[in-house]
């Protein structure tokens, strides 16, 4: 289950977007931070969303946006050929911060701690494994159980069906299962990545 692997399907429908990027004045790290700044929105929205379940709701339309304009920001870049090292590298870095912010919003919210970091662990192993890939000279690495777009549509899904509903699956609720989720997947993914990488060495 990756939806990575559908990223070039993703950039057919992101002409729109890259044009009204380009038409309000946004360069490519100007939209890498305006989606880390969903994020941030998103994660403090979901840490205090115990005081109105419906906050589920708002933060859920923030992470995908977030994982929308994660997308644009590429595309942008290539529309405007100036794509560079310097601006992988500033997404990737907003990306994994991104990824921290929105996780402990979660495990804030829902006070599973524990949780929480083991979530956040798995998420930042599994995106250090894809591009330390690349570092060592094989290609970036998508594979695996979830990658970053699977993670952004799960989170954005169940919270916002935790927004209506709130049932408990084997004494958690639908969030604290979500990380659970993350912890055991996150890591799976990454021995994933690992495992393919030193194959390919």
């Amino acid at each position: 289950m990756t939806l990575d692997q559908f990223r070039s399907v993703a950039d057919r429908a992101l002409g729109p977007f890259v044009g009204a990027a380009q038409v309000v004045g946004l360069s490519p790290n100007g939209v890498s931070v305006l989606a880390f700044l969903l994020a941030v929105a998103a994660g403090g929205v979901y840490a205090v969303a115990a005081s109105d379940p419906l906050l589920y709701l708002v933060g859920a339309v923030l992470v995908f946006l977030n994982g929308w304009l994660d997308l644009v920001d590429g595309a942008l870049a290539r529309e405007m050929d100036v794509a560079s090292a310097g601006g992988d590298l500033l997404d990737h870095v907003l990306d994994r911060y991104a990824d921290i912010v929105i996780i402990v919003g979660l495990a804030a919210g829902v006070e599973r701690w524990i949780l929480g970091i083991a979530a956040v662990t798995g998420v930042l192993m599994t995106s250090y494994l894809g591009t330390q890939a690349q570092a060592v000279g094989l290609d970036r690495v998508y594979g695996g159980l979830l990658g970053r777009a699977d993670r952004l549509a799960l989170v954005g899904i169940v919270t916002g069906i935790v927004a209506f509903v709130q049932p408990a699956v084997g004494g958690f609720g639908l969030v604290g299962l979500l990380l659970a989720v993350f912890a055991v997947v996150g890591h799976v993914t990454a021995a994933q990545r690992f495992y393919y990488s030193m194959r390919a060495l």
